[in-house]
């Protein structure tokens, strides 16, 4: 007994010790890596030129009724996030159903859907942003498409774990009492999922925001296209002024967000 209890200790600390040595490993490799060549002659001037900007935002860029401002840059963000929210809740769907087990008569079959969904979730969304860009022009539309299309992979890869975990007892009895696959889906597997369905939406609707304010910055529209532009000029105010109604919105989403989850779930 008394070797027992000795070993067990002496093994845990080895067991730390090399955790702590692999970790301190990676860091010292990583930091390798990173070639500091020093501070610049100008970056105290230009830090205070910033810190300047954002405590004085340029309030009249709030709202300008003959041109583009903050409320309109906003409300396109807003918009890009909705659309390709709701594209993607929509086209999530069938790709869910194929990448669940429980669902596909065979392994294969889900697992080529999982594979198909890894793949999409690959690329970020300012790449197939750009991608788009190419291909439809700059502009909103091609914000839209690249949200919708990325968030595809996330959404149905939680669907398809929403629909992995339903009870099978409805499908059963269905099943038993002669219902055809259409009947079963219907009153069986969606008023289980559905709940599900909407709180990811929501969820990823929230994360669509946040990116929704970068997209802007490769030309894909929303607010990141003017707050590009006031980086370029070095507009300290104007970049002030849209960092803020950046955060005003996002956290109003996610508290109008949180809300109706929660009467969802």
């Amino acid at each position: 007994m008394r070797g027992t209890t000795s070993y067990k200790p002496m093994g845990a600390r080895i067991r730390f010790w090399v955790i702590a040595i692999v970790i301190l490993a990676i860091y010292y490799w990583a930091f390798q890596g990173m070639h500091f060549e020093g501070i610049q002659a100008t970056t105290k001037s230009v830090s205070l030129s910033i810190l300047d900007g954002f405590l004085h935002p340029d309030w009249a860029y709030v709202y300008i009724p003959e041109g583009e401002d903050l409320l309109r840059g906003l409300l396109d963000t807003l918009i890009i996030s909705i659309l390709g929210t709701f594209v993607s809740a929509f086209l999530c769907i069938p790709f869910a159903f194929w990448a669940s087990t429980n669902m596909s008569k065979r392994i294969a079959v889900s697992g080529s859907g999982k594979a198909v969904l890894s793949f999409i979730r690959v690329f970020p969304e300012i790449i197939v942003a750009i991608l788009f860009i190419k291909a439809v022009g700059p502009g909103a539309f091609a914000g839209v498409l690249a949200l919708g299309i990325h968030s595809i992979g996330m959404l149905a890869k939680l669907y398809s774990e929403t629909i992995e975990s339903i009870d099978s007892g409805p499908q059963e009895a269905l099943i038993a009492s002669g219902a055809n696959r259409l009947q079963v889906l219907r009153y069986a597997v969606l008023p289980q999922v559905i709940p599900q369905f909407l709180s990811y939406s929501l969820y990823r609707f929230e994360i669509n925001i946040r990116s929704a304010t970068t997209l802007g910055l490769v030309g894909a529209g929303g607010i990141g296209t003017p707050l590009i532009f006031a980086l370029q000029v070095r507009n300290w105010n104007r970049v002030g002024v849209i960092l803020l109604g950046i955060v005003v919105l996002i956290i109003l989403t996610d508290l109008i967000s949180g809300w109706l989850r929660k009467r969802i779930i």
